[in-house]
């Protein structure tokens, strides 16, 4: 089984989780587009979605699913979205699709967050995985400055504009052993939006698409 096919059994193993008559939460990224495609299959069930990007968008639309601005919703029953890493307290890297900022948006008002992953995101300690980091660009250069102080290498994305207007920074080196308080530190440098670790707001339910099916942790 491929990695994709892989990704494919996470995606539409997370249809258990979508609620009659819901909105849904839906993220960004290769596995998320797997989640889409089942979700079409609902779309006549649900009320529509919330999307953490421009790019799932246009995808949840061109399927016929109707999508809500976020601030014209409450709160959300289920978010589903993919990790770029992710331990075993289901703290989580995100942010390889520059999405971070509004993934975590959609995040922050969901009961229940439904992380889809394939098998080779799984891993003991984050940071093998370069951190993200969305900044406004003018604060890149100070930014950068506080990152080595924090013991990272940060590295600006060229060619990279998120869908709020800033630019991403990729810290390697990290061993992040306490992704809380990692978390705290890097989003009180000013000019972060925000950073890449979901670790206050981690995944609740966490499916890994492999060779076997999907399996489900909860």
């Amino acid at each position: 089984m491929t990695q994709d096919e892989m990704k494919k059994e996470a995606g539409w193993a997370a249809l258990k989780y979508v609620k009659p008559d819901s909105i849904v939460g839906v993220g960004t990224g290769s596995t998320v587009k797997h989640f889409i495609d089942a979700l079409g299959t609902k779309k006549n069930d649900i009320k529509g979605a919330v999307s953490s990007s421009v790019d799932s968008t246009e995808k949840l639309k061109a399927l016929g699913i109707e999508v809500f601005d976020c601030n014209d919703v409450d709160k959300l029953d289920v978010y589903v979205d993919g990790a770029d890493e992710i331990n075993p307290a289901h703290d989580m890297i995100k942010g390889g699709g520059a999405a971070l900022t509004r993934e975590k948006i959609v995040a922050a008002i969901s009961d229940k967050f439904v992380c889809i992953v394939d098998g080779s995101k799984k891993v003991d300690i984050l940071g093998e995985f370069p951190l993200p980091v969305e900044v406004i660009p003018m604060a890149r250069s100070y930014v950068a400055r506080e990152l080595v102080k924090l013991g990272g290498y940060p590295e600006y994305r060229e060619n990279v504009v998120t869908d709020n207007g800033n630019i991403i920074l990729d810290v390697r080196g990290l061993s992040i052993t306490n992704p809380k308080d990692l978390e705290d530190k890097i989003n009180a440098i000013a000019g972060v939006v925000t950073v890449g670790l979901f670790a206050h707001r981690g995944a609740d339910i966490v499916i890994t698409g492999t060779p076997e099916g999907a399996i489900i942790e909860e």
